[in-house]
């Protein structure tokens, strides 16, 4: 007997002829909901000070995506070519930074240390605010491409916010200039698990409810935020439909959860985990029917805990968050010491 394979919310919709948006641009007021998210959820967390350490970055990165700062943007035939070639026009390595982000960064650092307490994390971000250029240049490339050698564990999670807000005006200030071109400055790439704005790969997946449909997955970039569909139950790593599984944290806590079984009857966690049984990877999923407040970045960092379950389980984490890369399994990261 052949088995028919289960089909997704997304296949099902497309298959009865529904439309399902494809990419979903940086919002003009995505750091903002970020940073309100991060203190949401920072009450009562054993996280509480980096969460809120990293609310204060992402609401300073809110304050400056609304300043105006010129800005190197693509020609038209380096759109053209990228799409011939089904390669993201920014591309995250390839693409030759505006010297620009390096005074946003200075200009972040400042303002982040005068709003938190003297100390290991301030004396970090006027330490970076004064640095060489090359210097930060350099880090910037180490973080981009992923390589560890050489790299400032105290500095990488503030010069990650730095090139998020650089790639997000990246992106918002590309689509305003060539958004009513014949091609399109952004659309689908040959590589679908890397983003198609600036090739990085996704920190966590969401479900999004809305007038354009609720329950479809969409993976969401590390670093620019853009956000570009990707069916459910399809693993995000080999791309296989056999073997998935979710795990969240109420399935772990299993005694608890049969001491509160009638508190919690038909309660569902915001989060959980997508694993996959042919490759062993997983990436975390955000569902918004669940919880409407779930941000990608903010939901992922206040999980760490089921990242160390699921890694003990014989899992390798699929997504990147940039303010995750660098944390002990036994403490979060900090950047010169929380504030």
């Amino acid at each position: 007997m052949t088995m028919a394979r289960l089909l997704s919310p997304e296949e099902i919709a497309v298959r009865a002829g529904a439309q399902v948006s494809f990419l979903r641009l940086p919002q003009p007021t995505l750091f903002a909901e970020r940073a309100m998210r991060l203190r949401q959820l920072a009450a009562s967390h054993p996280m509480r000070d980096y969460l809120l350490f990293c609310a204060e970055l992402a609401q300073i990165q809110q304050e400056q995506l609304q300043a105006h700062f010129t800005l190197e943007t693509p020609t038209t035939a380096q759109i053209e070519a990228a799409a011939k070639e089904g390669l993201p026009v920014l591309d995250a390595v390839l693409w030759r930074r505006d010297r620009v982000w390096i005074g946003e960064l200075r200009l972040m650092m400042r303002t982040l240390a005068s709003r938190i307490p003297d100390g290991a994390a301030r004396d970090t971000a006027l330490r970076l605010a004064d640095a060489e250029m090359d210097e930060v240049d350099q880090q910037a490339d180490r973080l981009l491409s992923g390589v560890m050698l050489g790299l400032d564990l105290g500095t990488a999670p503030l010069i990650a916010a730095g090139l998020q807000l650089h790639w997000a005006r990246l992106v918002q200030r590309t689509q305003r200039e060539h958004g009513d071109q014949r091609i399109a400055p952004f659309g689908r790439i040959d590589d679908p698990l890397s983003c198609p704005c600036c090739g990085s790969r996704p920190t966590a997946s969401v479900t999004r409810i809305g007038s354009e449909g609720s329950g479809w997955r969409y993976l969401a970039c590390s670093l620019c935020s853009a956000e570009w569909h990707y069916v459910r139950i399809k693993c995000t790593h080999c791309q296989g439909t056999k073997g998935i599984s979710f795990q969240s944290l109420m399935a772990q806590d299993d005694d608890e959860a049969q001491g509160e079984e009638e508190e919690r009857a038909g309660a569902q966690p915001p989060v959980e985990v997508e694993c996959c049984e042919t490759c062993n990877h997983y990436l975390k999923i955000a569902h918004m029917e669940r919880d409407p407040h779930v941000e990608p970045m903010a939901d992922d960092l206040a999980t760490l805990t089921l990242d160390m379950l699921i890694s003990e389980a014989g899992f390798q984490r699929q997504g990147v968050n940039l303010m995750l890369l660098f944390g002990d399994p036994d403490a979060p990261p900090d950047p010169g010491g929380s504030p």
